[in-house]
């Protein structure tokens, strides 16, 4: 490549740039840049007529255009041009010292007067920079433009929000949400600036104040853009299946997003956070991104899908269908959490524990996420028994106020893996609270072959107990019933509301209540056998008078409603009574 600016005028001096050669003269280059005239200057002797220039900025072409300068030949900078005239001029120190208005301050002000002025000329800037650096970054190039991007954004921003604001029928100032929101333009100019460039002005815009919600949206608009490839790990998973290529850039890129993301909840989507979060697993990330991510999920998994929890495994073939060890950890953030705001609370536990709080919802939300998620992944012949017990557990005890959906998962868990044991069994089914089981479910329970005996025989249990206190109700006898049968279990959701210590201590107390009915109601059918028995002989025996008084007499001992206001009946019931109490209390004793 040669180039002359003059051809009527030989040349006394070539200058190589690059591989390529330009004819100029000496006297017009000296005037201007001082690094050429220091150069012709150190070999004035041997009349130097060859210069090389090594590592110009903007190679070539931006030295022709400084050339041109040097020539007076008028060109127009443009914001393609300013970041290469800026690193140039400084290269060739075409400063005022030797020469006024030299090509160093004509470039200086029309970055400060033009470029600086306009949002979209500053991005430009920006991506002709990433070819520029260190240079143009000493020379504070980008930081200027990075810091006019921000305040232009910041103040779109605010003339964004004063626009949306309106009055309401009462005369209040309010702003319009649903108006749509016109400050944001700039998310896709953003998205062509490269990652290292784009992180700063992400910060600077953070430290300026631009809303989170504009932050997650240039976010999630960069990765989209940046990580076309993988593009189909936004989707659900399950509906196409990716051949991965994990690359440095695409890593540098996913690592970048998760340290730019706001600390506020919902500034971005959740399903936008495990999409990330598939891509630092496929892409192999530094466990600080994926532990991050993790937390963030775990903060706000009472709106996550099922979808979303179905985290492809990307580990060897022998390994289960799903990363269940992600999702553990996940479920232990939202579990520290909800223990983290209960103990925040400052003398409100019933409060935080009533069903109608915010952590109390998030919890029954998350249970029947949880119980899903198990049911979705309980057919994987792969899946051990530990990992299904440690998401099965991983949340307290009162988050469920049903048991049908952890039922149903060990059930599709006991039908995939036949081959459990006894002991393993029972290890599943003591995870379901038979008590908190539906009318539905537990008839399923009891003729589930399935279910280790223990289980089923605590189902029927249970079961009976709901159909008398079904059967006491319709009789309309609630009124006659002591207290503690009034608050009796119904279907645990009483149950659900307390701490599990005295959730625990409540069933024991009514257990032994209840059996001490049954056994005190089979003493007193007994003696109404025995009485009855008696009855018939007298009735053969005697006469009708005497008929009369041993049947006046039989009656008044009898007192199987406990309303008999006789005293004279007291002394064969008083004994019957104390037989039955000995009876019952060894009958308790045995069973405890």
């Amino acid at each position: 490549m040669s180039c002359r600016i003059f051809r009527d005028v030989p040349s006394d001096i070539t200058i190589e740039v690059n591989g390529g050669a330009f004819s100029l003269h000496k006297f017009p280059l000296v005037s201007r840049s001082g690094r050429i005239r220091k150069l012709v200057a150190e070999h004035r002797d041997s009349d130097i007529s060859r210069v090389e220039l090594l590592n110009l900025p903007g190679g070539a072409e931006t030295f022709e255009l400084a050339a041109k300068f040097c020539y007076g030949i008028n060109f127009e900078i443009t914001s393609a041009n300013v970041a290469q005239l800026c690193c140039i001029s400084d290269f060739l120190e075409m400063t005022e010292e030797f020469s006024k208005d030299n090509l160093g301050s004509r470039a200086e002000e029309y970055l400060e007067s033009i470029v600086c002025k306009s949002l979209e000329m500053c991005v430009e800037v920006l991506q002709q920079c990433e070819t520029l650096l260190p240079l143009a970054d000493e020379l504070r190039v980008i930081s200027r433009c990075i810091d006019a991007i921000a305040s232009k954004a910041c103040v779109e921003q605010i003339a964004s929000s004063f626009s949306r604001l309106e009055y309401s029928s009462s005369g209040r100032l309010h702003m319009n949400r649903q108006a749509k929101c016109d400050g944001d333009w700039w998310i896709e100019d953003l998205s062509g600036l490269r990652v290292d460039l784009y992180q700063r002005v992400i910060t600077a815009m953070k430290c300026r104040g631009v809303r989170p919600e504009s932050i997650g949206a240039s976010l999630m608009n960069y990765a989209q853009k940046e990580l076309t490839k993988k593009s189909s790990l936004w989707n659900p998973p399950g509906q196409t299946k990716v051949d991965v290529i994990s690359t440095g850039h695409e890593k540098l890129v996913v690592e970048t997003i998760v340290s730019l993301l706001p600390v506020e909840k919902l500034a971005v989507p959740i399903n936008f956070l495990f999409g990330l979060l598939r891509s630092a697993v496929i892409l192999d990330c530094t466990i600080a991104c994926r532990l991050d991510l993790e937390r963030r999920i775990g903060s706000q998994l009472d709106i996550a899908t099922l979808d979303d929890l179905l985290i492809p495994s990307f580990k060897n073939s022998g390994d289960t269908l799903f990363d269940v060890d992600t999702v553990h950890r996940i479920l232990i953030n939202f579990s520290q959490q909800e223990d983290s705001e209960e103990e925040m609370e400052d003398g409100s536990v019933f409060e935080s524990d009533s069903p109608h709080s915010p952590s109390q919802t998030a919890l029954f939300k998350v249970s029947k996420l949880v119980d899903n998620y198990l049911a979705e992944i309980a057919p994987d012949a792969n899946l051990k028994l530990t990992k299904f017990l440690v998401i099965a557990d991983a949340l307290p005890e009162h988050a469920r106020t049903v048991h049908d959906g952890l039922y149903r998962a060990i059930d599709i868990y006991l039908k995939a893996h036949q081959g459990l044991s006894d002991t393993d069994k029972k290890k599943l089914c003591k995870l379901i609270d038979f008590q908190k089981l539906s009318q539905e479910a537990g008839a399923h329970a009891a003729q589930n072959e399935r279910l280790p005996l223990q289980s089923i025989v605590q189902v029927l249990y249970f079961e009976q107990i709901r159909l008398r206190n079904s059967l006491g109700c319709s009789n309309g006898e609630d009124e006659h019933k002591p207290m503690h049968q009034s608050w009796r279990i119904s279907s645990g959701a009483l149950s659900a509301a307390m701490s599990p210590r005295d959730n625990y201590a409540s069933l024991r107390r009514e257990n032994r209540e209840l059996k001490l009915e049954l056994a005190r109601l089979r003493m007193r059918l007994n003696d109404l056998e025995r009485e009855h028995v008696c009855m018939k002989r007298d009735m053969e025996k005697s006469n009708s008078r005497k008929f009369m008084s041993s049947f006046s007499k039989k009656i008044g001992k009898l007192s199987f409603f406990g309303h008999s206001s006789s005293r004279a009946s007291t002394s064969p019931s008083r004994q019957s009574y104390r037989t039955d109490s000995k009876v019952i209390e060894r009958t308790c004793a045995s069973i405890d």
